[in-house]
């Protein structure tokens, strides 16, 4: 096999030519986000602030605050076929000083892919793509545009990010926002536009539903208007969500922990309203609480798109519910640590993505900073 980074050593030659480098003490270090990333994240794409109320019942007839789900498996009738789920990696390469000014230079992999499941259960990958991305503050230095320039010549296998950049994630969250931490979290926000590219290519017939792995957030609610049968599937929801519901004639407020502490298994919630309507939002769920190391584990958030921002039917989501309670029938126990609230396909999504991606050692092979033609860098 070839050297997979080749299409980035023309923008590192620019880089050691122009600027002075300080390298990553063993060529590259990965860089990991912080392990509540994905609650954080959940709570931008929510767009709703701590201490906001979720008062909008947004499904008709029903008003009751808890609703059985009975499994509806695909032999009854295959509601979700595709299932997309995608994941990154960053690496830091090292820094780039010119004058007195500097970067950190990072890399990343990004992959998303679709599963698709036919009726006698079998699944195989309908689509995958996967970028290699480069990753500094190109305002920085005077050649930074010459950068991004190579790393767009490289062809539609490579990407070129600017750090300072703004995005509605990773500026969402206060990690985003560290120097050290933002190009992690800058690459996840790239693999999720990766998602999006390929959640829209797929070929799906009307009723054969999408499940995507997370919250909607605008990107999908607001920005696909012309998407259809697709829901997003929360694993690690934000707990800070406050709910507005009636017993008899007094409305009381509840929170997340009190919401879901007498959720049974095989049972859904109340259906709200998020973004004033656009999106439909309620809990499933598909295991425990017992023999579970935690109340909350067992749980899915989903979130339904709702363009029209009109009541949704009961009917609907009681069969969306039904279904993913049915697709807790094989888990990846053992396999990941999220096993409780995991839908199997996604986790097939999510492992074919990191099975492309090329090793550490791989990575730090193909990474090695060129000479610099003055002989300020040796290695």
């Amino acid at each position: 096999m070839g050297n997979p980074f080749e299409g980035l050593q023309p923008a590192l030659q620019v880089i050691a030519r122009e600027g002075y480098i300080l390298p990553a003490t063993g060529q590259a270090v990965e860089d990991l986000m912080r392990p509540d990333q994905e609650e954080a994240y959940d709570r931008v794409r929510l767009g709703i602030e701590p201490g906001d109320v979720l008062d909008l019942v947004i499904e008709v007839p029903n008003r009751n605050l808890y609703v059985d789900s009975t499994p509806i498996g695909r032999e009854k009738r295959h509601i979700f076929q595709y299932f997309l789920d995608g994941s990154a990696r960053t690496f830091y390469l090292g820094n780039v000083v010119e004058g007195d000014r500097q970067t950190p230079i990072h890399v990343a992999q990004i992959g998303a892919a679709a599963i698709v499941r036919d009726n006698l259960g079998r699944m195989k990958i309908a689509d995958s793509e996967q970028r290699f991305v480069l990753l500094m503050d190109k305002d920085q230095l005077s050649f930074g545009q010459q950068v991004e320039d190579a790393v767009k010549a490289a062809g539609s296998r490579y990407e070129f990010v600017n750090l300072k950049e703004e995005d509605r994630q990773t500026d969402g969250i206060q990690a985003g926002k560290e120097p050290r931490s933002r190009a992690a979290h800058k690459a996840n926000w790239r693999m999720r536009v990766l998602e999006k590219h390929i959640a829209t290519k797929l070929e799906r017939k009307p009723g054969q539903w999408l499940v995507l792995d997370g919250g909607l957030g605008s990107e999908y609610a607001k920005d696909w208007p012309d998407g259809k049968d697709y829901l997003g599937v929360v694993k690690s929801s934000w707990k800070e969500l406050k709910f507005s519901v009636k017993s008899g004639r007094v409305k009381q407020t509840l929170n997340t922990y009190q919401l879901l502490a007498n959720l049974k298994v095989g049972q859904r919630t109340l259906a709200f309203g998020l973004r004033e309507g656009l999106i439909a939002t309620w809990y499933v769920r598909i295991r425990g609480p017992e023999y579970l190391e935690f109340p909350l584990m067992g749980v899915l958030r989903i979130e339904l798109p709702n363009p029209s921002r009109e009541a949704v039917h009961s009917e609907l989501i009681d069969e969306l519910s039904g279904a993913l309670v049915a697709e807790r029938s094989v888990s990846p126990h053992g396999k990941d640590s999220r096993w409780h609230s995991h839908l199997y396909p996604i986790y097939l999504a999510e492992q074919s993505v990191k099975n492309g991606f090329v090793t550490t050692e791989v990575l730090k092979a193909g990474m090695k900073w060129p000479a610099h033609a003055s002989g300020a860098i040796t290695r």
